[in-house]
């Protein structure tokens, strides 16, 4: 494996956009979303009482279909779903650094010679339909989010039940989630190379036959919830970066907490637009582990090429 791949993985809410992606839905419906999200947060604690454990970061789904089924998201399905993330609005900047660190390794003559090349990727708790349907779309190679079933393959165990399949397309059931946890497992898959091939994330790999290796990965979010991957990229020698909105003292509180623990190298206000802090940190560590790579590869050219047989003097 060439190993020359620079992975720059992007969380999706308050990273990218302001707040929460799922906003456009609640518009379209007429539902407050501070209800909604009360509602949710309630949820773990009213299973707890039915003796029901539930995953915190993501019972918001069951919520959605929940909604559906009670008619307060009549008729909410996929291509709705990517219609609403064309309402999304990003941060400044966004989508241009995206072409912008790909370009920083592209424009560049002699990392063409190893094939050098940026990656972009989003690993979110939130829902990979609404970010297909966002602009940012066209500048991802992979995207790791909440999936949602329309129709559910029927089983065949009863065929004494003859019934008409709903005809409706709306949200039946969740197809993938992912955590904040379970992000890890979506990074693990990149560096692995299981989103370009077909092996399984629990294969054993040798570290110089992976696709990414984690020094060759920058990790972008916004707070206290990414600390999972965080650590596994501290860990493993990759670049870890934190966001927060202008303004925001809470979210500054938090992030700097993340850099005084060791979580993360640097933060800066959520602005990806040219000269400011996080364009300039993004397209410098870019550069830097293209020139790693480069080194790398020229000095294994190097070593390998064989002594040019000389005359010899006696």
């Amino acid at each position: 494996m060439e190993q020359n791949i620079i992975a720059v993985i992007w969380d999706f809410d308050k990273t990218l956009i302001p707040g929460y992606m799922q906003d456009p839905i609640f518009n379209e419906y007429g539902i407050d979303s501070k209800e909604f999200w009360d509602e949710v947060n309630a949820l773990p604690q009213k299973y707890a009482q039915k003796g029901i454990k539930v995953n915190n970061d993501t019972i918001y789904l069951n919520h959605i279909i929940t909604c559906i089924n009670q008619g307060i998201f009549k008729g909410l399905n996929n291509e709705k779903l990517r219609e609403f993330g064309k309402e999304l609005k990003f941060y400044p900047g966004v989508p241009e650094i995206f072409q912008d660190l790909k370009d920083v390794v592209e424009k560049e003559q002699k990392y063409k010679t190893f094939s050098i090349q940026v990656e972009h990727y989003i690993v979110s708790t939130g829902i990979t339909e609404m970010i297909k349907g966002s602009k940012i779309n066209d500048y991802v190679d992979g995207i790791w989010g909440c999936e949602f079933i329309e129709k559910p393959i029927r089983s065949n165990l009863d065929i004494k039940i003859d019934e008409k399949e709903n005809s409706e397309e709306t949200l039946n059931q969740i197809g993938y989630m992912i955590d904040n946890t379970s992000k890890t497992r979506a990074v693990f898959e990149i560096n692995k190379g299981s989103n370009k091939f077909k092996i399984d994330v629990n294969s054993k790999i040798d570290r110089d036959k992976r696709r990414v290796p984690f020094t060759n990965m920058i990790y972008v979010a916004d707070g206290p919830s990414d600390i999972p991957v965080f650590s596994i990229l501290k860990q493993y020698g990759g670049k870890t970066f934190a966001i927060y909105p202008k303004g925001d003292s809470k979210a500054f509180n938090q992030v700097n907490d993340l850099i005084r623990d060791g979580r993360v190298d640097m933060y800066a206000e959520a602005d990806y637009q040219k000269g400011t802090t996080a364009y300039m940190w993004l397209t410098e560590n870019v550069k830097q582990i293209a020139e790693q790579i480069y080194n790398f590869n020229l000095k294994q050219v190097i070593d390998s090429a064989g002594k040019v047989p000389g005359h010899i003097v006696e």
